[in-house]
C-alpha cells in the first residue's frame, strides 16, 4: 500500500498556464495550457479553456513548454564507474538540461550485455530523477565476435543494442544484428569509426593535428562504415539502423543516400560537433578530445544544413563524464569524451537557432518527436491528451553563464566552462511531477 504521501504525488495534477507550446508530433504552435494528472496529459486547451482543476499551477507565460526532452546518447557510467558518474548525478544533470530521459549506454564495467544488468539499471535504487532507457551490448562483451540475446535483452527493457565505442567491424556480424534487429523492431546503433584505420590516433586529421604532431583520424575512417551499414540496411528492408554522433560531411552522404531509398536509417548529431573544430584543440586541450573528434568546417557546415534539411534525426550529447585524473595528462593519454547534458538545449539555441536561424520548432523537433521515433518511445516526444506527462519548459532569451564547478555531474570535462549562452531551462517535469526547477 502507498503511503500517504505517496497517494499524494500519485494523484497530483499540474497545470502549466500561458506558456507556448511547440508540439511538432501535434503541430501545436500556440498559447496553450496543459493540465497533467497521473503522470499523464489529461488536457491541453487554448489559454483558461482548460475544464479540470490543479492541485498545482506553474505559470509558464513568456516561456516555451515542449515536451520532455529526450537524449538518444548519454553514458552514466554504471555499473561499475561510479567515480566519474552515477545514475542519481547524471539524471540529475539531465534534468538541469531539460532532459526527461536519457538511453544510456553499455560500455560499463561489466558491460551490460545481459538482461540482469538491463534490469539493474532501471530499478529504483539507481535514484534516477529522469526515465532511463538502457541499449544493451549488441555483441557479448561488446567484443564483436558473437550476438548477445536481442529477444531477451528487449523484453528486459533494453530501446536498443550497441556496441558503442567498439563498433562491429565484421560485415557478417553486422549483418546478423540488422537481420535479427528487423526481426524484433530492434534498433541496431553503430558507434561510425574502423578502427583498422584509427589506431592510436586522438584527434581529426588535418592541419591542427600536423602541427600538433598528432595522429589524426580520417572522414574516410567514419564514412567507410557509414557507407557500408547504410547498404546492409537497404538489403535488409525491415532492419533499424541509427548512426550514433554522426560528424562527416560524406557520413551524411551515405544516410541521405539510404534514406532515399525508405530503408530505416536513422542518423544523430552533438552539440560539439555543431558548434566546434579540430582547430579549437589549440594547444593540446584535453576538454576538446572527444571520439569521434572535432571535424573541420566543411564538415560541421555540412551537419548545419543536414540539421536544418531534416536529414539529422536526434540532437543527443555523447554526455561522457570522465573524472580528473583521466582528463589532466598529455593528449594523446587522454580519455575521450566530454560532459555535454547541461549545455545542450543552450547550444542549440544559441547557434543553431540565433545564428543559423534555425527555426525554435525544428531544435525542439530534434529534442523531442525525433529521437521518440527513433527508438519507438511511444508516448513521449508529445503532449497530446494521453502522453506521458514529461515536459520542458525553457526561456529562448534568457542570458546566462555556464559555470562547470556548479555542474549536477560528478565530473566536470567540459570544453564550455564560462560560456556565455543564450537559452536556458527554467523546469523539467517528469511523470507529472517538476524534477528540477531553475533559481
Amino acid at each position: 500500500m502507498l503511503s500517504a504521501k505517496n497517494q499524494k504525488r500519485e494523484s497530483a495534477t499540474l497545470l502549466i498556464k500561458g506558456g507556448h507550446v511547440i508540439d511538432p508530433t501535434a503541430k501545436i504552435n500556440a498559447l496553450m495550457d496543459i493540465l497533467l494528472r497521473d503522470g499523464r496529459v489529461a488536457e491541453i486547451a487554448l489559454p483558461n479553456k482548460v475544464r479540470g482543476s490543479a492541485e498545482e499551477k506553474f505559470d509558464a507565460r513568456g516561456l516555451i513548454v515542449a515536451p520532455g526532452f529526450i537524449d538518444l546518447h548519454v553514458h552514466l557510467r554504471e555499473p561499475g564507474q561510479g567515480y566519474k558518474e552515477t545514475i542519481a548525478t547524471g539524471t540529475a544533470a539531465a534534468a538541469v538540461g531539460g532532459f526527461t530521459s536519457v538511453c544510456t549506454m553499455p560500455n560499463t564495467a561489466p558491460v551490460v550485455d545481459t538482461e540482469e544488468w538491463v534490469a539493474w539499471l532501471r530499478h529504483p535504487e539507481r535514484g534516477a530523477v529522469v526515465n532511463v532507457f538502457p541499449i544493451a551490448a549488441a555483441t557479448l562483451n561488446s567484443r564483436g565476435a558473437a550476438l548477445t540475446d536481442f529477444a531477451a535483452l528487449q523484453r528486459a527493457g533494453a530501446v536498443a543494442v550497441t556496441d558503442d565505442g567498439k563498433p562491429i567491424l565484421d560485415d557478417e556480424i553486422m549483418r546478423a544484428a540488422l537481420q535479427l534487429g528487423a526481426e524484433l523492431n530492434l534498433p541496431v546503433v553503430q558507434h561510425a569509426e574502423d578502427t583498422r584505420l584509427t589506431e592510436n590516433a586522438s584527434m581529426n586529421e588535418g592541419p591542427t593535428s600536423f602541427r600538433l604532431g598528432l595522429r589524426g583520424m580520417t572522414a574516410a575512417a567514419e564514412a567507410s562504415i557509414v557507407d557500408r551499414d547504410v547498404t546492409l540496411a537497404q538489403q535488409i528492408r525491415e532492419s533499424r539502423l541509427h548512426v550514433a554522433h554522426l560528424s562527416t560531411s560524406d557520413a551524411l552522404k551515405s544516410v541521405r543516400r539510404g534514406k532515399r531509398a525508405k530503408a530505416r536509417v536513422t542518423c544523430e548529431v552533438t552539440p560539439h560537433h555543431f558548434t566546434l573544430l579540430d582547430e579549437n584543440v589549440g594547444e593540446y586541450k584535453t576538454d576538446f578530445k572527444m571520439n569521434p573528434p572535432l571535424r573541420s568546417a566543411a564538415d560541421r557546415e555540412a551537419i548545419l544544413v543536414a540539421l536544418a534539411d531534416g536529414t539529422v534525426d536526434a540532437i543527443a550529447t555523447d554526455h561522457a563524464p570522465h573524472a580528473t585524473h583521466e582528463k589532466q595528462v598529455e593528449f594523446e593519454r587522454a580519455a575521450f569524451g566530454i560532459t555535454g547534458l547541461e549545455t545542450a538545449l543552450a547550444l542549440a539555441i544559441t547557434k543553431l537557432h540565433r545564428e543559423h536561424r534555425i527555426p525554435l520548432t525544428r531544435i525542439v523537433e530534434l529534442f523531442t518527436a525525433g529521437p521518440a521515433r527513433v527508438f519507438d518511445l511511444r508516448g513521449r516526444g508529445s503532449l497530446a491528451r494521453g502522453c506521458f506527462g514529461d515536459v520542458t519548459i525553457f526561456d529562448p532569451k534568457k542570458r546566462w553563464t555556464f559555470e562547470a564547478a556548479k555542474s549536477r555531474s560528478l565530473s566536470q570535462n567540459t570544453p564550455f566552462d564560462g560560456w556565455q549562452f543564450t537559452g536556458k531551462v527554467v523546469a523539467t517535469v517528469v511523470g507529472g511531477r517538476v524534477v528540477y526547477r531553475a533559481d
